[in-house]
């Protein structure tokens, strides 16, 4: 898949866009539009960026859990040379080390990562203070023709270039879970 953007300040744009887009076949885990102005975008009822991915949180979480790993691997290694773990002590006052250097580093990556803006979306960092919009669209290969003629008839609606997007599998898994909450709820 690639991930499409795509720079505009009208939101009645998108909403024709997004509306063409899913009579074609695009589902709603591949198209998001990212903006500061969230009521706007509820208003239109626009498919928005999760706040959760609007931060570093997922990149600084798999960060904190590589290094926790490193040091619960640390935990258990060092005591073992040492010998430590015949000791009164035993292996399960350094297995709860372990997982407590896991756990705090896993957590701390994230809450590290909650401060920062996404890696992905620094680029329109000055465009969505200026009050523009960002739709992104992720692309199959078999979408890509018809993706492109939908966009030719929205000169309003800017390129701005391209990058890589979420798997295939995740998209799928998204949509299965939405057709669940759908039957469910």
């Amino acid at each position: 898949m690639l991930r499409h953007y795509y720079i505009t300040d009208d939101l009645n744009e998108l909403v024709l866009v997004e509306k063409e887009l899913e009579e074609e076949g695009f589902t709603e885990p591949q198209i998001h539009v990212l903006s500061l102005d969230n009521a706007s975008i509820s208003e239109h009822k626009l498919n928005n960026v999760d706040p959760l991915f609007k931060q570093n949180v997922v990149k600084g979480t798999g960060i904190g859990a590589g290094i926790g790993s490193l040091l619960a691997l640390a935990a258990l290694v060092i005591p073992y040379l040492a010998g430590w773990h015949y000791g009164p002590v035993g292996w399960e006052t350094f297995i709860i080390i372990a997982l407590c250097c896991f756990i705090f580093c896993t957590w701390e990556g994230g809450f590290l990562g909650f401060k920062k803006p996404n890696s992905r979306f620094t680029r329109f960092q000055t465009l969505l203070e200026k009050g523009k919009h960002i739709l992104f669209v992720d692309v199959d290969p078999v979408q890509e023709h018809n993706f492109r003629v939908i966009m030719k008839t929205h000169p309003r609606v800017k390129s701005a270039g391209c990058g890589a997007a979420v798997p295939h599998w995740f998209v799928s898994c998204q949509d299965a879970f939405q057709s669940v909450r759908k039957r469910v709820f």
